[in-house]
């Protein structure tokens, strides 16, 4: 039987043993890293039509637009910045924001309190380590790992931010402050972020806030250690997020790649910005004005690992209704999807692989 660090034996590979015993261990990816491995484990090969596609554009190519927030409760200045969002929401799905009002000592104490805590020994880290959510924290490598066709090289610590925060005696201490100080900024920026979007679809400022869209918060904190044979898997693969919103803060490594009809574009670190996109759920409330688009993380080949924080914007009214707002659907334009509430739609995520496009179709008229 191969083991978790990829040995060879005799025996028949034994994918599923293989998989187990890897989560079991609670090591993650760093652990694997750690024990000195020269090749990867097989169960995080991917199949030959995802890594014949792992291509970057060229330095020439078009990048992520980014938006200046610095005026956006001005009156003057607020049309012109809402239009630039509007036109990135309903076109690539993703943008850049600078000035966002996050001091850049925040971001840099935020990356690294994430950081510290994937590089504590393992057996700082095994407390937390689950797949339930039952406490609002959890330590994991990949959270698909027994659904997906292949494993992707990175680990993640997922913290609940609202509508009621995580046990806080459960947030590991070593990022416990930071965590609960990026919340308080990310509600902020939620509020900015929906008020503009809304008014992007031509609705009142607070229509996606009434909806509670950025009530529902999860981060994840996620570790994409060096991979030796980074040709061979991915740091995360194509998929698209399905919520409203997500706001991510990333470090200078790079390697966040959306999906382009130009084909993959990097998403390049800009200091001192946030990238922002949108998800299946507010492309469908949208009634597809703004795009959720898929996108993905390249393996980890530098010499320093890759960490980021992401939240991810979700109604917390799990029971009401969602589908595309009345006020953006016609006789020209009707509804491109059903109606469905929110416990539906995650259901249905959860039940699926990260990858690809098959959770806003499933819900399409």
């Amino acid at each position: 039987m191969a083991t978790v660090n990829g040995g060879d034996s005799a025996e028949p590979y034994d994918r599923a043993k293989a998989v187990k015993q890897f989560d079991e261990s609670k090591i993650g990816v760093k652990g694997i890293v750690d024990s000195g491995i020269q090749k990867i484990p097989p169960f995080f090969v991917h199949p030959s039509e995802t890594l014949s596609d792992l291509k970057t554009r060229s330095e020439s190519e078009i990048e992520i637009p980014t938006v200046d927030l610095s005026g956006v409760e001005s009156p003057d200045c607020r049309p012109a910045i809402v239009d630039q969002i509007r036109r990135a929401a309903s076109t690539l799905g993703f943008f850049q924001i600078i000035n966002h009002g996050i001091a850049t000592e925040v971001l840099d104490r935020t990356i690294a309190s994430l950081k510290a805590f994937h590089e504590q020994p393992t057996e700082s880290k095994t407390r937390v380590y689950r797949r339930e959510m039952g406490t609002g924290v959890s330590f994991m490598s990949n959270v698909d790992l027994y659904q997906s066709k292949a494993a992707s090289w990175r680990d993640t610590l997922q913290i609940r931010l609202g509508p009621r925060l995580a046990d806080v005696d459960e947030i590991p201490e070593i990022c416990r402050d930071q965590v609960i100080e990026w919340d308080r900024h990310i509600v902020r920026l939620g509020e900015i972020l929906m008020g503009s979007l809304s008014e992007g679809l031509g609705l009142n400022t607070e229509t996606l806030k009434k909806m509670t869209c950025y009530e529902g918060r999860v981060m994840v904190g996620h570790y994409y250690p060096f991979c030796p044979q980074p040709d061979l898997t991915v740091g995360l693969t194509s998929h698209a997020d399905p919520g409203v919103l997500t706001v991510l803060l990333q470090d200078s490594v790079g390697g966040l790649q959306v999906r382009s009809r130009e084909g993959w574009l990097d998403v390049k670190p800009v200091p001192g910005a946030l990238v922002i996109n949108i998800g299946d759920l507010l492309q469908m409330i949208s009634n597809e004005e703004y795009k959720s688009v898929d996108h993905r993380v390249l393996a980890n080949g530098s010499g320093e690992p890759r960490v980021s924080v992401a939240v991810f914007y979700n109604p917390s009214a799990r029971e009401n209704l969602f589908g595309p707002l009345p006020e953006l659907t016609s006789a020209e334009k009707p509804a491109r999807y059903r109606s469905f509430t929110l416990n539906e739609f995650m259901t249905r995520f959860f039940s699926k692989q990260l990858d690809g496009k098959s959770l806003s179709n499933y819900f399409r008229q």
